[in-house]
């Protein structure tokens, strides 16, 4: 449940955002190439700010704040971090971006993500876009990526599965049945996913 101040704080930065701000958000497992097709995105089309969580979540770790160390925590654990922090992270990096046009890599992962996002701006995707991929190919990209991060190893990698299994997996479900996601195949090589992805923006 958010405090007090953090409501506060989502209040503040909810009267900052406009209806006329295009929200995607970008969902897929861990290894599926999120992070890869929204800098191409964004390249092609630099009126996109790209938002990570994950980034987003790693910096914060980094910047010695109150939320810090339980973030780390969190993410050694390839636990999710609590709604109302991640989306008090995304709404700050909204404003600071000075962009009308966002892609959201790695959010919502769970329903509760997805309601609090609503919550605290009342804005929705215009479209999900869903990188669809095996587990077997994610977990060879993801011991292959050799980025020096610390759950990138394969006990971690496992569990970052089953939470995405568990969790995201049914937010996937939901937009599918709401008609707003683009599912598109991320096996294939980097430039072929991305001229699907492109056909579809």
């Amino acid at each position: 449940m958010a405090t007090s101040s953090m409501k506060s704080k989502q209040e503040k930065r909810r009267s900052s955002l406009s209806d006329d701000e295009l929200i995607i958000f970008v969902l897929g497992g861990p290894g599926s190439g999120k992070g890869t097709q929204c800098k191409m995105i964004a390249q092609r089309d630099d009126q996109f700010c790209h938002l990570s969580v994950g980034d987003l979540l790693r910096l914060e770790q980094e910047s010695g704040s109150k939320h810090g160390t339980m973030i780390k925590n969190y993410i050694k654990e390839a636990k999710l971090v609590p709604s109302e922090i991640v989306v008090d992270l995304i709404l700050q990096a909204m404003k600071r971006s000075g962009k009308k046009k966002f892609l959201i890599d790695g959010f919502p992962r769970n329903e509760e993500n997805r309601v609090a996002f609503y919550s605290a701006c009342q804005l929705k995707p215009k479209f999900v876009l869903y990188l669809s991929c095996s587990k077997e190919v994610m977990v060879q990209r993801l011991l292959c990526r050799q980025q020096g991060r610390e759950d990138d190893n394969i006990e971690t990698i496992r569990k970052r599965l089953k939470v995405f299994e568990n969790s995201s997996l049914p937010v996937i479900e939901y937009y599918r049945s709401v008609g707003i996601l683009q599912e598109i195949n991320s096996e294939m090589p980097v430039e072929e996913v991305f001229k699907e992805i492109a056909q579809v923006f």
